[in-house]
């Protein structure tokens, strides 16, 4: 179903792209940049609900992210960790439920712990949902959905001949949440970077070049503004 030309976004996903070029053009080190993310983080979340937005997932840490130093890697892991233990008090307080997606296994066991102990303590929030994608890649995903139905069939609890799209998208990390409307990347680059390749089959896209630690409140609301004139075909023809 097409939704109306003036309905704004339900759920937003955004790639936060540019802190590491912003500390550098600030003579800083890019985990600088990555702590001004953060902040960054916190005031959007806050402003989702003035703009009737239910869903914010935000891209954190791709599997890919790996191949960064290891001193830049070491740093963005306790940052999370920080993050998720300032953080947690205010984002119960303020309504929000988190939930973290991607594999899990390869990251620290302290973080596993403080991911499963936000997630377990916002559960019953429901202002805003926040997800955080954590580890992540679309293929990972993706395969890691499909080796989970192949078991299914192989135990006899799947049909195969039932399977369809619908199938493998109760399987993915995503389950529980709708698709995104809108998928935002900051920093002027224009690709998507294996980021909810499945679920943003289609999502309306938008590439600023605005730096994620200089995505304020107003960006973010000029974007909600701008996705609210579109029309949203869904591969059919409007009348």
């Amino acid at each position: 179903m097409t939704k109306s030309p003036r309905s704004g976004p339900e759920h937003v996903a955004i790639i936060m792209d540019g802190n590491g070029r912003w500390a550098q053009s600030r003579g800083k080190p890019r985990l600088f940049g990555h702590h001004a993310g953060a902040k960054r983080v916190r005031e959007i979340v806050r402003a989702c609900p003035d703009h009737g937005v239910k869903y914010l997932t935000i891209f954190a840490f791709s599997t890919e992210n790996w191949k960064r130093t290891q001193s830049e890697v070491a740093g963005l892991m306790s940052l999370f960790r920080r993050y998720i233990q300032r953080e947690a008090r205010d984002l119960l307080a303020e309504g929000v439920r988190v939930r973290f997606i991607g594999d899990r296994v390869r990251l620290d066991a302290k973080l596993q712990r403080l991911m499963d102990e936000l997630e377990l303590l916002t559960s019953k929030n429901d202002k805003v949902h926040l997800t955080i994608a954590l580890n992540y890649g679309g293929r990972d995903e993706v395969a890691r959905a499909t080796k989970r139905l192949a078991r299914d069939v192989k135990a006899g609890r799947l049909d195969p001949e039932t399977v369809n799209d619908e199938t493998l998208t109760r399987y993915l990390d995503t389950c529980l949440l709708p698709d995104p409307d809108l998928v935002v990347r900051t920093s002027g680059e224009a690709r998507i970077s294996n980021f909810l390749l499945w679920q943003s089959a289609y999502a309306e896209y938008e590439f600023i070049d605005t730096l994620w630690p200089d995505f304020t409140r107003d960006v973010f609301a000029g974007i909600v503004r701008d996705y609210a004139g579109r029309e949203r075909r869904f591969g059919a023809v409007l009348t």
